[in-house]
C-alpha cells in the first residue's frame, strides 16, 4: 500500500469540507491540500487551522490551491500536484459520472467520496480493476450512507439468524447548516420514481412521498418523514440477505416544509415539474426564513428486525441524537476515520468499492467521545 502523507480536500472549505479539513489538521506530520474554485475561502480556512495547530503544538502543513474538480484541465493538475489521497466533497453526486475518481487513479492516488447517490455509489464497480492495478482504494459512500448505516449493520448482523427487515431513517434538525449542493440532491430526486425492496420483491417509489410521522426517542420526540433514494437501498437486500423489506427515510423537523416537500413531490410525480433541482438557490433562500423556528437537535435511527438463533423474534434499534448544531459532522465521520486509517497504513484493501466493512461502530464511537453526540441500543425479543 502506497504511503498516504499528501491528501487533497475537493471542495475543502465548503460545509462538509472544511470539517474534514479540520480534522486532517490534527493529524501531524502530513501535508493538506485545500482546493477549490474560490480561493478566497480556501486561505480563510488555512489561516484559520494554521492558527489552530499553532496554540495545538502540531506540526502542520497547509496549502490552498484554486482548483475546478469538474474542469477540462483537473487530471493534469492532480497529477502535478503528486498528492496520496484525495477526498471529494464536491457535491451533489446525483448526475456526476466518474471523471473525478478515474482522475484520481490516473494520478496514482487513493479516493475517498461522500457520496450519498445511489447510482453514483453503487456504480463505483466499474473502476475496480483500474483501482487493483494501481494497489489503490477507490471509495464511495463514505457518509451517512452506507458508511455510517452499514457499520451498524456489520456490528448488529451476528445477532440474527434471519434478518427480516432494515429500515433506516435520518431527522436533522432544522437549524444545523446545511450546504446548496446537498440541497439541490435532495431536490434532483424529488417526485422522482425509484426502486426499493418491499415484501421480497422490487417495487416503485417515490422521493419525497409516502409521508409518515416517525417516533424516534424521548429526546428528539417524533419527526415526519419520507422516502428518499441512496445507496443502501440496493446494497443491502443482497449483502445482508434481507427477506422482507430495507427502506430509507428522511425529513424536515418543520411540518409545514415537511409538507411542502410533499407537495412538490407530487407536482414533480404527476409531470407539472420535470426537476425541482433548477430552484435550488431560491429554495435555500426561503429555508432560511424559517431558521427561528426549529432546532439544532438532529437523529439517526437504525432497526434491525428479524430471528435469533433460537428463532424468536428480535429487534435491535441503534439510534443517534446530535445537539448544538453538530450534526453536519456525521456525514464526514466515516471518511475522516478511513483516511486515518490509510494514513496510519491500516487499510490493505484495493479495488473500487461503496463504503461497506472498512471501519467498525466501535471506531465510530470513539471518534464521538468528545462530541454532542450521544448513541443508545434498544433490543426487544417476542
Amino acid at each position: 500500500m502506497p504511503k498516504v502523507s499528501k491528501v487533497l480536500v475537493l471542495g475543502g472549505y465548503g460545509n462538509f469540507g472544511k470539517r474534514i479539513s479540520e480534522f486532517l489538521a490534527t493529524i501531524p506530520n502530513i501535508q493538506i491540500f485545500i482546493s477549490g474554485r474560490n480561493l478566497e475561502k480556501a486561505n480563510q480556512l488555512a489561516e484559520r487551522l494554521r492558527d489552530n495547530a499553532i496554540s495545538s503544538k502540531i506540526n502542520l502543513s497547509i496549502e490552498t490551491i484554486k482548483l475546478d474538480a469538474f474542469c477540462d484541465g483537473f487530471s493534469s493538475e492532480l497529477k502535478k500536484l503528486s498528492v496520496d489521497l484525495v477526498i471529494h466533497t464536491c457535491g451533489p453526486f446525483q448526475g456526476q459520472d466518474f471523471r473525478v475518481p478515474r482522475a484520481c487513479i490516473e494520478a496514482g492516488s487513493h479516493y475517498i467520496d461522500l457520496s450519498d447517490d445511489r447510482r453514483f455509489t453503487c456504480q463505483i464497480t466499474k473502476l475496480d480493476s483500474l483501482a487493483k492495478e494501481k494497489n489503490l482504494l477507490v471509495l464511495s459512500g463514505a457518509s451517512s450512507v452506507p458508511g455510517l448505516s452499514s457499520a451498524v449493520v456489520e456490528r448488529y448482523k451476528a445477532e440474527f439468524s434471519q434478518i427480516e427487515s432494515i429500515d433506516i431513517a435520518i431527522a436533522p434538525g432544522y437549524k444545523a447548516e446545511r450546504g446548496e449542493a446537498t440541497i439541490r440532491g435532495i431536490l434532483s430526486y424529488t417526485g422522482h420514481p425509484f426502486k426499493m425492496y418491499k415484501q421480497g420483491k422490487w417495487t416503485t417509489t417515490y422521493g419525497w412521498m409516502n409521508p409518515s410521522y416517525h417516533y424516534f426517542c424521548k429526546s428528539l420526540g417524533k419527526r415526519w418523514l419520507a422516502d428518499i433514494d441512496v445507496p443502501d437501498l440496493t446494497l443491502f437486500p443482497e449483502r445482508y440477505n434481507v427477506s422482507d423489506r430495507v427502506s430509507f427515510k428522511a425529513g424536515l423537523e418543520l411540518t409545514l416544509l415537511h409538507l411542502t416537500m410533499y407537495f412538490m413531490a407530487a407536482l414533480a410525480r404527476i409531470g407539472l415539474v420535470k426537476s425541482w433541482a433548477p430552484m435550488t438557490k431560491l429554495v435555500v433562500k426561503a429555508s432560511r426564513w424559517f431558521d427561528r423556528f426549529g432546532t439544532d437537535r438532529g437523529g439517526m435511527q437504525v432497526k434491525i428486525k428479524g430471528k435469533n438463533h433460537l428463532a424468536v423474534s428480535q429487534t435491535i434499534n441503534w439510534i443517534l441524537v446530535a445537539d448544538d448544531g453538530i450534526g453536519p459532522y456525521i456525514p464526514t465521520i466515516s471518511a475522516n476515520i478511513i483516511a486515518k486509517k490509510l494514513i496510519d497504513g491500516e487499510i490493505k484493501k484495493f479495488g473500487a468499492t461503496p463504503c461497506l466493512g472498512l471501519y467498525d461502530l466501535a471506531e465510530f464511537d470513539h471518534y464521538i467521545q468528545e462530541m454532542t453526540i450521544t448513541t443508545k441500543v434498544d433490543i426487544d425479543e417476542c
